[in-house]
């Protein structure tokens, strides 16, 4: 069973870098243009994290090339070395701008009175420089990680993880750091965002209501809880889909933290768990633009336009070439 699970999921993983890395570019394409109706402060958040998708899906990519042609100039230390680093860093970029959208959206819908200094362009350009910054840098101890496996003609081939890495206790307390900031954190952070969100639109929804003396079952048209309809929906789908994609990662967290479980004495149905959260991982940095295209309208309107502009140029080209 184990073996035919990872046949399946080596044709997953093709999959969905096939998918991930077109629609990425197509969002950050789209995203980049600023005209899907979104406020400045909301589309940087959107683009970077569809860039960040992308970085992601590219270093993920390299790493399923050395996994299919071994041996190839990827395979070389320190390159194999700097791919996991990389990895790393967009992985939790990644991550974490999730988080930092959560946040965003949290003071815009919650906090009117911070709102208008914190949701707008600057602000976001920089929290996004600052949290990048933070994760590239938290991930370079990584390089040092890793040491050649063997040497062939002098060159040094593959990356194999130094014995002390599990040993120390520098290295050890920096390996649980690094599970603990992503995604347990991020994980909790974003519950708990979304639960004080939830709160006060609901409480918010009953006061104004109240306010403009609707009755139950009485249609009214509110602008501003539409307005806050329409930004919970794109915060709880965005959200939500890193809650569910990330869950059987945090399951296994604690069964190897928090239990203590011995990884190399896992059952099939461990193994497969494990497996199971990278999948998930990997189908995380794809979503997004398909969350976009399913909450926003505009987004859609610019998205099967860039679709049918290569087939409108190429039929364009053949009608001059018959002309």
């Amino acid at each position: 069973m184990l073996e035919t699970f990872y046949r399946i999921r080596d044709t997953y993983y093709l999959v969905i870098l096939a998918i991930a890395v077109p629609v990425n570019i197509v969002a950050t394409a789209i995203l980049s243009r600023g005209k899907c109706g979104l406020s400045t402060c909301t589309t940087r958040y959107l683009v970077a994290m569809a860039a960040a998708d992308l970085t992601a899906v590219v270093t993920a990519l390299c790493t399923r090339i050395k996994y299919y042609f071994p041996g190839s100039f990827l395979d070389t230390y320190p390159l194999c070395s700097i791919i996991f680093v990389l990895k790393g860093a967009s992985r939790d970029c990644s991550v974490w701008l999730t988080v930092t959208f959560t946040f965003d959206r949290f003071v815009a819908i919650c906090c009117q009175k911070l709102k208008t200094s914190y949701c707008t362009g600057r602000t976001a350009a920089l929290v996004l420089v600052i949290t990048c910054t933070i994760m590239c840098l938290k991930n370079i101890p990584f390089y040092f990680v890793y040491k050649p496996r063997e040497i062939l003609d002098g060159v040094l081939w593959f990356c194999k993880v130094i014995p002390a890495y599990f040993t120390e206790h520098q290295w050890v307390s920096f390996d649980r750091f690094d599970k603990s900031l992503t995604p347990l954190i991020p994980f909790a952070l974003i519950l708990v965002l979304n639960a004080l969100t939830v709160r006060h639109i609901l409480a918010a929804s009953r006061v104004r209501k109240g306010l403009r003396g609707q009755r139950k079952g009485e249609k009214c048209s509110d602008p501003e809880i539409e307005s806050r309809r329409r930004s919970a929906i794109l915060l709880f789908t965005i959200s939500g889909s890193f809650i569910i994609l990330w869950l059987a990662t945090i399951v296994d967290f604690f069964k190897y933290n928090v239990a203590g479980t011995d990884p190399n004495s896992y059952t099939d149905s461990e193994l497969i768990l494990k497996a199971l959260g990278y999948m998930l991982q990997n189908l995380s940095l794809c979503t997004n633009t398909f969350i976009y295209g399913a909450t926003q309208s505009k987004f859609r309107q610019q998205f099967i336009a860039a679709v049918k502009w290569p087939v409108i140029t190429i039929v364009r080209l053949i009608r001059r070439q018959n002309n």
